[in-house]
């Protein structure tokens, strides 16, 4: 592994920011290898070193793992000229590290993001034979029935040539000006559940993402607010895709 700066090292566990290592280790707080640090710039290999704070050991992670709950107006993106990306809302230490979305939500859809700079558990979300479940919950203007359940459940070819894989349809409540449902699918193809929808009569007027797999977006969490994920949540989802 390549080496890397130890005041990037110890942002990125997330509990200091680059300030806030910079002072530790000018006050001699932050031990290298049982040694007291020098210089913030100092390289080290995160898979060989010690690193410890004030006398506690600090773990090293390979990869960051960060929930998002993302605020409609906001573009699933790395940097786009056309407006504020999910990544502007991290603090400037991550907003570095290389992290991306890993898919995309639309622009006025709201919910669970994942960020990470792990390429391989990216891929392993997102990749179609794996059918990574989704789930989200919508808002439509109209009654929904039985028949949009079926619809949805049967899979559908939407009128411009999209097939749309089975997807499961629950609806919480229904009337005749606005219903609510949860969608869950298994593929997340562009616009996908506007236009299943769309297809039924109904326009979405709202929509957001809970869930991503055995990922559950934080109640806590108010649009825009973000968080590591825990070592539980972190263990769950990387060795789910371990063992596949």
């Amino acid at each position: 592994m390549a080496e890397e700066r130890l005041d990037k090292l110890l942002v990125s566990t997330g509990r200091w920011s680059r300030s806030e290592v910079r002072r530790l280790v000018r006050e001699g707080r932050v031990l290298v290898d049982g040694r007291v640090a020098a210089r913030p710039e100092e390289k080290y290999d995160a898979q060989r070193v010690a690193l410890s704070v004030d006398g506690a050991a600090v773990p090293l992670r390979a990869h960051v793992y960060i929930m998002l709950n993302k605020p409609a107006g906001t573009l699933s993106a790395t940097e786009d000229g056309r407006g504020k990306t999910v990544l502007d809302l991290l603090p400037p230490e991550y907003q570095k590290r290389g992290l991306f979305p890993v898919g995309r939500l639309d622009k006025d859809t709201e919910g669970l993001l994942l960020l990470t700079d792990d390429g391989a558990l990216a891929h392993a979300l997102l990749a179609p034979k794996k059918h990574v479940g989704k789930r989200y919950l919508a808002r439509v203007d109209g009654p929904l029935s039985e028949a949009d359940r079926e619809a949805f459940a049967g899979g559908m070819t939407l009128e411009d040539g999209l097939h749309c894989l089975p997807a499961a349809l629950e609806i919480v409540s229904s009337g005749e000006a606005e219903s609510t449902a949860t969608v869950t699918l298994h593929e997340g193809k562009f616009h996908q559940i506007k236009r299943m929808f769309a297809a039924r009569g109904r326009r979405v007027t709202c929509l957001k993402r809970f869930s991503m797999g055995p990922l559950a977006l934080d109640a806590s969490l108010a649009p825009g607010e973000w968080r590591l994920l825990t070592d539980s949540e972190e263990n769950t989802i990387t060795g789910h895709f371990a063992q596949e």
